[in-house]
């Protein structure tokens, strides 16, 4: 086993290494370059595929404890080509790296701006521009408009925003109706919406390849459940044809939604903590049933 035993001879060395000034600079670039590398591909899609590597190499390691011969020559035969191969797996992520290092040298990025914290949300924005949104969907489904709208949730979908226009705007209930409005420059393809902000529109999302789609689902609906199968956003549906409000999560889809069943979920899913949120929507559907017995 030459991997372990290169491991091992390494620590035993150690001892014997002198430590310098110029050590400590190289230790923090290398600290940089991981750090980033993980926060660049930690807000794609990429970060799934990251995750499969590790699992890879968790598999390399056990086939050299094991002594599986036919097994370890398969991965040491690809880890020879790692490299190449995350260079054309990382490819979109690696251009996004660099084109943010030059944006530095123009000061137009600084060195803070990499390492802020992409994922904070203020949770009253969030909410509020759940509230705008079903407010949108329902009006969209009064009038049979046809509507996707993707909600990030962890992973974030650069890679998806950038085939789209970027808008990166406060949400409102109009704004989401115009951009969905019948032949409209925006309303092809689909919005993304990231901590409480209308980010981009007319992005196309992944299809499905799924066989088992009931017939009567058309592309949005494809489209939202392939979305929903490689990240774990939240995606809302208006179909055009019934004015039908649905959403997309894990791969599966949920039909027939009134706007307090909507805002109830995206509550939970995305605006923040499951027991406040639940009991927010709670009140919602709550207040609602007052209103019907008052009428």
């Amino acid at each position: 086993m030459p991997f372990f035993s290169e491991v091992g001879d390494f620590f035993r060395n150690l001892s014997s290494l002198s430590f310098r000034p110029s050590d400590l600079l190289d230790i923090l670039f290398v600290f940089f370059i991981l750090f980033y590398g993980i926060r660049l591909i930690r807000d794609t899609r990429a970060y799934q595929l990251l995750k499969g590597l590790i699992f890879l190499f968790i598999a390399f390691a056990l086939t050299s404890i094991l002594q599986m011969q036919a097994s370890n020559y398969i991965f040491r035969s690809v880890w020879q080509y790692i490299i190449i191969i995350l260079i054309v797996v990382f490819q979109q992520e690696i251009r996004q790296f660099f084109a943010n290092l030059g944006r530095i040298g123009n000061g137009k990025l600084s060195l803070k701006a990499l390492f802020a914290d992409y994922s904070g949300e203020n949770r009253e924005i969030v909410k509020n521009a759940i509230s705008e949104i079903c407010d949108a969907v329902e009006d969209m489904s009064e009038s049979k408009t046809g509507a996707l709208i993707v909600m990030e949730n962890n992973v974030f979908l650069d890679d998806i925003v950038n085939n789209g226009t970027l808008i990166d705007a406060g949400i409102t209930h109009e704004l989401i109706c115009n951009i969905f409005f019948p032949n409209s420059p925006l309303h092809d393809g689909a919005a993304i919406v990231r901590n409480g902000r209308l980010l981009a529109a007319r992005c196309v999302l992944p299809m499905t390849k799924r066989t088992d789609i009931p017939s009567d689902l058309g592309t949005r609906h494809k489209s939202a459940i392939g979305m929903s199968e490689q990240s774990d956003a939240i995606v809302v549906i208006v179909s055009e044809e019934t004015g039908t409000v649905s959403y997309a999560k894990s791969g599966r889809i949920y039909r027939n939604l009134t706007k307090f069943e909507l805002r109830e979920k995206l509550l939970t899913e995305i605006a923040g903590p499951e027991e406040e949120n639940a009991s927010i929507a709670k009140k919602l559907l709550k207040g609602k049933k007052k209103d019907e017995k008052t009428d």
